[in-house]
């Protein structure tokens, strides 16, 4: 009998929704989005993504399906710990560390999910094996990564535009505020995705009807027994 794993999928969206909910509004209610507050909430954000990584390779993901979360918690350690380093927070810092660690979490995570859902269509994995389960969502998480990368590279970091609100006054959008700004988004995103994916219904287990006995089977044994109670 396998063992049973402490930690499941739904249990690890939810925690990954919980902490990109936590970065989101660290960045929407915080006036300024400088690099110093982009790099400090992706920091904190990097780094417990990479432990709850940690925790669901080894809780969570059966043999051979543990590479993702492995691979993703060394790049959410490596980029979460050069953005927490205070004397290193500028914008290009910014720029870079958040557009490698969408890129390659991005890959990843895409990879897995694409390697998932074709083995199962090939019958190597059944529906129900925790890697097939989270298949789609994988592939979801893991091109808006990517999409985050891109919008980065979209956003020149010497970007500056003046302009003028009546009775306000004077402003500037910076490059590194769009950049903070479309973390933010991401993360938001990230957030109502994997929350509401946490707490959606599963498939039930394979194995689950034939413990209860199929409708049709359970049909058959009462027409069994009427029959013998008519010819007694």
């Amino acid at each position: 009998m396998p063992a049973t794993r402490t930690l499941s999928l739904r249990h690890v969206q939810l925690a990954r929704a919980v902490f990109a909910a936590i970065a989101a509004l660290m960045i929407t209610f915080s006036a300024d989005h400088s690099a110093s507050v982009g790099l400090a909430a992706f920091s904190g954000f990097a780094l417990v993504s990479g432990v709850i990584y940690v925790l669901a390779a080894w809780l969570s993901s059966p043999a051979g399906w543990r590479w993702p979360y492995v691979l993703m918690a060394v790049v959410a350690g490596l980029t979460g710990m050069a953005a927490g380093i205070p004397a290193w927070r500028t914008t290009p810092l910014f720029f870079v560390v958040v557009i490698v660690w969408g890129a390659l979490t991005g890959v990843i995570e895409l990879i897995a999910g694409i390697r998932a859902r074709r083995q199962v269509r090939s019958g190597a994995l059944s529906v129900d094996h925790p890697a097939a389960e989270g298949a789609r969502d994988a592939m979801l998480l893991g091109s808006l990564g990517l999409l985050l990368a891109g919008a980065l590279l979209c956003v020149p970091t010497s970007y500056a535009l003046n302009y003028t609100i009546a009775h306000a006054g004077s402003f500037t959008l910076t490059g590194i505020t769009l950049a903070v700004g479309i973390f933010g988004a991401y993360a938001a995103i990230v957030a109502v995705f994997l929350g509401i994916a946490g707490l959606s219904p599963r498939r039930a287990p394979s194995g689950a009807s034939n413990l209860q006995g199929s409708p049709i089977d359970t049909a058959g044994a009462v027409s069994a027994s009427a029959e013998n109670e008519g010819s007694a």
